[in-house]
């Protein structure tokens, strides 16, 4: 029995699908004869090389007993994580900072998103602060600075002061 959308929101329906067969002792092949439609589609479905269709759904929901659309739900939940995640992988264009303002780390592995409160405070105090402010916009500098307790270098508050960034306290 398939599970309930809501427990499986943001997987592929191809692991969905494939532990179902599993569980029912069924092989791709034979659940690709019994809806009509090519094993190698089912193949590049169950190995998540491929999404669903409406057509492939309502094919796959007649067979497991399910709404016509609980697949294409499956299908959209996953491509919006998917779309999701990629958007928390964005970074800025690094080729425009200095090299020695991340001595200390591989600037190709930052997560931009997790440090980016350090981030913020090493960019206004020696980096470049229009691709930083462009990358994170004013509002969440703003809200980063406000945690910033030690503010060694005097560049940061110039830096605030100069492309506007205000701190509310």
């Amino acid at each position: 029995m398939l599970p309930e959308l809501a427990k499986v929101k943001g997987v592929h329906p191809g692991a969905i699908l494939k532990r179902e067969l599993k569980a029912q002792s069924l092989k791709g092949i034979e659940l690709a004869t019994s809806i009509g439609e090519h094993k190698q589609t089912i193949s590049a479905l169950l190995n998540k090389r491929r999404d669903i269709n409406p057509k492939l759904s309502i094919k796959l929901s007649k067979h497991f007993n399910v709404e016509e659309d609980y697949f294409m739900l499956l299908q959209a939940s996953h491509d919006v994580k998917k779309a999701s995640q990629s958007e928390l992988k964005k970074t800025p264009n690094i080729k425009t900072f200095r090299a020695v303002i991340f001595w200390d780390t591989t600037i190709d592995k930052i997560d931009w998103n997790k440090n980016k409160k350090a981030i913020i405070k090493r960019i206004l105090e020696r980096g470049n602060t229009n691709e930083i402010i462009s990358f994170y916009g004013k509002k969440t500098i703003s809200n980063a600075v406000k945690s910033i307790e030690t503010r060694h270098m005097p560049a940061f508050e110039q830096n605030l002061i100069k492309h506007n960034v205000f701190v509310i306290e």
